[in-house]
């Protein structure tokens, strides 16, 4: 066997504890809001899905030192608020950024659709987003990175998590902000794959960061959202650039499971895009 093709498939069945042991760290000091009491109850690993979240956290993908460029980028991983999907929508996205040389933190946040959640996609788990973008940028320097170039990419319903975000005016914040509160939660940049509906269309555009959206012809859930998104912030005058792929259907990542050739290359359109705006580099001073 290859050696690529046996060290992808390590990465996929190992647990995923094992993977790599990459650094995890809290976004929320104390526990998320309302949550403390859970902060330390286990998350639950199912070969490459991730459930029970209780403690949102980040996992910290350092890119190459030999050609950092100071972007970061968290990933919110899909799962239909149910479950994460952490390997193919975290991991190895969060692979591919490391080669542009962007420094990644994947975002665990909480499940509101799983069985028996008290939590809410609106008020928790977009919190849990907004948290990790004011998180990455306090800690900027610890990582090597340029806290006005963060920005948030999602797959299906971290896309949606994207949108909310990005796209939308904040909520009214009902705990004790501390350091971290004081930081901007609006991404420099966004980056939708396959996004859902939720948080489209967006009420804050005219606001929303540049953006990249991405889904296929085939997708029927989120093909819809994505045109619309990409449509209001076109009228809105936000720089956008919106890739459709024909005979693509929902969840293709980036290309794990997918033989088509534009799938495999879409990543590479995104590092254009990247580039293309200016995120790669370092800001003039």
């Amino acid at each position: 066997m290859k050696g690529w093709l046996a060290a992808a498939i390590l990465v996929l069945t190992a647990p995923l504890a094992h993977a790599a042991d990459p650094e995890v760290v809290p976004i929320w000091a104390h526990g998320a809001p309302g949550e403390e009491a859970h902060a330390h109850d286990p998350e639950v690993v199912e070969n490459t899905y991730v459930r029970s979240v209780h403690n949102p956290n980040l996992t910290v993908f350092r890119a190459d030192p030999s050609h950092a460029n100071g972007a970061a980028v968290v990933i919110a991983p899909g799962g239909g608020h149910r479950m994460l999907v952490f390997v193919n929508e975290g991991v190895m996205p969060a692979k591919t950024l490391n080669r542009f040389g962007i420094t990644v933190f994947v975002l665990k946040y909480r499940l509101a659709r799983e069985a028996g959640s008290t939590y809410s996609i609106e008020r928790d788990a977009a919190a849990d987003a907004r948290r990790a973008i004011r998180w990455v940028r306090a800690h900027a320097a610890d990582y090597g990175v340029d806290p006005h170039r963060v920005g948030l990419m999602g797959f299906s319903a971290g896309g949606e998590l994207v949108s909310m975000v990005a796209d939308n005016p904040e909520p009214q914040r009902t705990w004790t902000l501390d350091a971290v509160d004081r930081e901007s939660a609006r991404p420099d940049f966004q980056i939708l794959v396959y996004p859902g509906p939720l948080g489209i269309p967006g009420q804050a555009v005219k606001d929303a960061p540049p953006a990249f959206i991405t889904a296929g012809t085939l997708d029927q859930c989120c093909e819809p959202p994505s045109m619309a998104l990409f449509n209001q912030l076109r009228e809105a005058k936000v720089p956008a650039e919106l890739h459709i792929f024909a005979s693509t259907d929902h969840g293709f990542n980036v290309a794990m499971h997918n033989e088509r050739v534009s799938i495999q290359h879409w990543p590479d359109r995104l590092f254009d895009w990247l580039s293309d705006e200016g995120w790669l580099l370092p800001r003039k001073k």
